[in-house]
């Protein structure tokens, strides 16, 4: 299929058309890059937006059941849910499970829903290295709503925050020892905090777990893109379904004060700007994987290993040969 036909389809709303696209950005061969960023350009005059929801959470948080939960919220209300699921490769085979879709049977079985689990391969940050490009394929797919499900690392993923108009952070009750339980660092970057499993036995541990959070958000430094209030904590119960309008009703609250407020369409400008620099360092380190630099990286390392040469001259070498 060429480009023209497949973004006609994605246009269309055609889910089978938007899953090609997907394996298309993902894929690694030069040729399907070039296609792939002809499509990409293709489909970029449709200008069309989806509010995207970034989510992150330690393991076993239920990020899982929070997104079907939510998802068949917002399918009950009209909306059209794309959900992008980001699963850990293993660092010797590199084989992920993929298995979302299994987790969240009834969302899968929505049709204003997709649900597309990609492999995180070796991209750090909690997202796969296409993420941004899947989620412009939704968009132009006609998609309300874009959920992006980090792997689950829990620290280190505030990349999601560059690539979405929301970032959720969905923590456990007494998940640890209360406020270690999640470092600053992605604390600073969330717009909401969610304490999920406030149901059962657990619903006290939540409450006092979510006060402490909210005292801890009054302490961080005020950021200019938030109202008054926020970012702010609150429970929900994905299992029993509870508190998950309210958070819906807060989440539009912000993303509506944004907008008027100019927030929303400059963050996307500085997000573009970010991942066109991501994509030229990309570039230049695709470089050192031909077999010139290959070659010349064998030879200067084994000078190296032999104590002929430091490795800084050897760089400097390195450098100075690529260009």
């Amino acid at each position: 299929m060429n480009t023209a036909e497949l973004g006609d389809r994605i246009l269309n709303g055609e889910r089978r058309a938007l899953a090609r696209a997907i394996t298309l950005v993902e894929s690694g061969r030069s040729d399907h890059r070039a296609q792939a960023a002809a499509l990409l350009d293709r489909l970029s005059g449709a200008d069309r937006q989806a509010l995207r929801i970034g989510l992150s959470g330690t393991p076993g948080v239920g990020k899982s059941t929070f997104i079907e939960s939510f998802g068949m919220m917002l399918t009950g209300q009209g909306l059209r849910v794309a959900v992008l699921a980001v699963d850990p490769s293993s660092a010797r085979s590199g084989g992920s499970i993929l298995g979302d879709k299994t987790r969240m049977e009834r969302l899968s079985r929505e049709k204003n829903a997709f649900i597309r689990p990609s492999p995180s391969q070796s991209h750090l940050g909690g997202v796969a290295r296409r993420t941004r490009e899947a989620i412009a394929l939704c968009e132009a797919a006609g998609f309300d709503v874009v959920l992006i499900e980090t792997v689950g690392v829990g620290q280190s993923e505030t990349v999601v925050a560059e690539m979405s108009d929301l970032f959720l952070l969905l923590l456990a009750p007494a998940g640890g020892d209360e406020l270690q339980g999640v470092k600053r660092g992605i604390m600073e970057m969330a717009d909401m905090i969610l304490i999920n499993k406030a149901d059962g036995d657990l619903k006290a541990t939540a409450t006092r777990t979510c006060a402490d959070y909210a005292g801890a958000l009054r302490l961080l430094r005020k950021r200019p893109q938030d109202p008054e209030g926020f970012p702010k904590a609150m429970t929900v119960s994905a299992v029993e379904e509870h508190g998950l309008e309210h958070a819906w009703e807060e989440m539009q609250s912000l993303i509506a004060w944004r907008r008027e407020a100019g927030y929303w369409a400059q963050n996307r400008a500085v997000q573009a700007q970010y991942w066109f620099e991501q994509e030229v360092r990309a570039a230049l380190l695709a470089r050192l994987s031909t077999t010139q630099a290959r070659g010349l990286l064998g030879r200067l390392g084994a000078e190296v290993r032999a104590g002929k040469l430091s490795p800084s001259a050897a760089a400097e070498r390195m450098l100075a040969d690529l260009n």
